[in-house]
């Protein structure tokens, strides 16, 4: 494991002008007990003259707490570690935060009617780093970075914006050991969300990014070419308020212990013409995960996107074909996703990480067209790299859509260090969207269940297994969900030539109440909603754990937790439950199967 030392500027933190006005006043007291000396025989008048002279000093002092207060009140200013020689070693302390402002100092400025706080320019930021990524004074939002410049790196990734300083005394809730400690993967179900359309951008979970129905862009990789030179203030915009430090607090609050942060490989690295945003999303990444520790929150890391597109959908970066492992440049892409995991694992590798990245997602939903065993081929070598670099996190592979028996007796050997991935949905396949609301709760419940026990043993299945994604929708009916310009199953105009998919498979199949504000569906729907929910929930936690898609989202009720919980079609607490699969099936009411 790579350990350098990095050396961040060892002056003391000061706010704007504070150095100024402290000489001034040292410069006054001082002329001040001058004029004291040259009239030491006039006792009265020194007297008089030394009794303002407190005052005004006093005075000064109790202004300028409140003022430093109220900073700190706004989360402006941290007190705490400042400055010093940044390191991949431990460095715990109680507080957590370090400096969000080291000599670079830090200020405020507007965004969307809210005052963020911003890096100031400074003197130490050579030429050649103004205005690029590693630019502090180029940040769109400073929250809890350190806006001390440096060009250090670990694994050639850059450590700048990160504090000295870092607490994992921290645990999410009262059944989740804290950070420090070891969680028990394999016999204590974890219970988690996932954090997308953040920092890997979707349309359905953002369609405003993604213009009009009359004129739609289909991907991230099309919305960068339009943006143009506007891309990278648009796309930070979008990272700095789509997630905020008051979603961890209401993730841990829910009652979850996980969260998985999907990104992108231009995070770290463009190839060949690529548009995309180079190096922004990074830094958010990184902010990303202290927040999770600052609530307990272990984080699974997710490369969600790899060169060339490992499923040629929207969430890949960029929509049509796979040119990954196969493709014309499927091999050249392999090899390049290898290089970023090479990168990935050297940085994650830190003593920092070890307690809160409990993770490590090695690619997402690669497609089932590519070859299994070239797939398992990719996934031992990716393993070797990231477990030689020195991560001591299990590592996540894919199932690529694919059984967990077609999986018994491949990528063998590596204990409870490997780890596969299921994304469960009823609502991409035919067989399964069809079902009735009874018929859906029952499959979680039953065949979800025994599917888990099978993957759970080597003998049928793989072995570790957990379920990164499932989510409340039981439609496709969300706009853009199946790609943007396309249709839904749900009414059948996503493949004209089999018609509604919805249980009458007739033409009253509609999307309208599927898609109506929570607060217009039925006290039938509601219930289903929730109960469909509770049973997912149940059946997942007989794997390792599960992880919801997603968090949040602009207008797709279904797919969101926040609106979830705020409807109650969620648990109010995720470990608290009132319904379990042991229990009889509520009949819905008069609830219709078209809608």
């Amino acid at each position: 494991m790579a350990s350098p030392l990095h050396h961040w500027d060892s002056s003391a933190e000061k706010l704007p002008g504070a150095a100024a006005s402290t000489d001034k006043l040292t410069a006054f007291t001082d002329s001040v007990g001058s004029r004291d000396a040259e009239t030491a025989p006039k006792k009265p008048r020194s007297l008089k003259v030394l009794w303002i002279v407190l005052a005004i000093t006093l005075a000064l002092l109790i202004v300028g707490g409140a003022v430093v207060g109220g900073l700190a009140d706004k989360d402006i200013i941290h007190f705490g570690a400042k400055t010093g020689t940044y390191t991949s070693g431990p460095q715990t302390t109680g507080s957590g935060s370090g400096s969000p402002a080291g000599s670079s100092g830090s200020g405020t400025g507007a965004k969307n009617g809210t005052t963020v706080p911003t890096c100031t320019k400074s003197d130490d930021i050579p030429a050649s780093a103004k205005g690029t990524w590693l630019d502090p004074t180029s940040w769109m939002d400073a929250k809890d970075f350190n806006c001390t410049y440096t060009a250090e790196t670990v694994g050639g990734l850059p450590v700048v914006g990160l504090n000295l300083t870092y607490d994992d005394s921290k645990q999410a809730n009262a059944n989740s050991p804290p950070i420090n400690k070891s969680w028990g993967y394999g016999t204590n179900p974890f219970r988690g969300v996932n954090l997308g359309g953040w920092l890997s951008l979707e349309p359905f979970i953002t369609p405003s990014l993604f213009g009009t129905d009359a004129s739609p862009i289909a991907d991230e990789y099309t919305l960068c070419q339009k943006l143009g030179k506007d891309a990278a203030a648009t796309l930070e915009k979008h990272y700095s308020t789509f997630i905020t430090e008051d979603d961890f607090k209401a993730i841990v609050a829910a009652g979850l212990d996980h969260v998985r942060i999907p990104f992108s490989y231009w995070a770290i690295a463009k190839y060949d013409s690529d548009p995309y945003v180079f190096g922004v999303s990074w830094r958010y990444l990184l902010r990303g995960i202290e927040w999770a520790r600052r609530y307990g929150l272990r984080v699974n890391i997710d490369l969600h996107a790899v060169p060339g597109s490992q499923n040629g959908w929207n969430h890949s970066g960029r929509s049509g074909t796979v040119n990954w492992i196969t493709g014309p440049n499927g091999t050249i892409n392999a090899q390049r996703s290898l290089d970023i995991h090479n990168q990935l694992s050297k940085f994650f590798a830190q003593d920092r990480y070890k307690n809160v990245v409990t993770l490590y997602g090695l690619v997402n939903e690669p497609s089932g067209q590519i070859p299994q065993d070239d797939l398992a081929a990719w996934t031992a070598k990716a393993y070797a790299i990231v477990h030689g670099n020195g991560i001591s996190a299990i590592q996540v592979f894919s199932d690529a859509f694919k059984s967990f028996e077609t999986w018994q007796g491949k990528l063998t050997g590596y204990g409870n260090g490997l780890i596969i991935d299921a994304h469960e949905y009823t609502i991409f396949d035919n067989a399964l969207i069809i079902n009735k609301h009874t018929d859906r709760v029952n499959f979680a419940c039953k065949t979800w269940t025994n599917q888990i026990n099978t993957g759970l043993n080597p003998k049928t299945g793989f072995g570790p297994v957990m379920v990164g994604e499932w989510s409340q929708a039981d439609t496709d009916c969300t706009q853009y969900l199946n790609g943007v310009g396309t249709g839904t199953r749900w009414e059948g105009t996503f493949d004209k030539n089999i018609g509604p998919m919805c249980p009458t498979k007739d033409k009253t199949c509609s999307c309208g109440p599927a898609n109506a504000e929570v607060s217009a569906m039925s006290a039938d729907y509601k219930e289903f909603l929730l109960t469909w929910a509770e049973a997912q929930m149940d059946a997942f936690e007989r794997s390792w754990g599960w992880i919801y898609w997603t968090w949040k989202t602009e207008s797709a009720p279904l797919w969101s937790y926040k609106t979830g919980l705020e409807n109650k079609i969620m648990p109010a607490v995720a470990y608290q439950r009132d319904w379990t699969c042991d229990k009889a099936i509520p009949s819905f009411g008069s609830l219709p199967e078209n809608y």
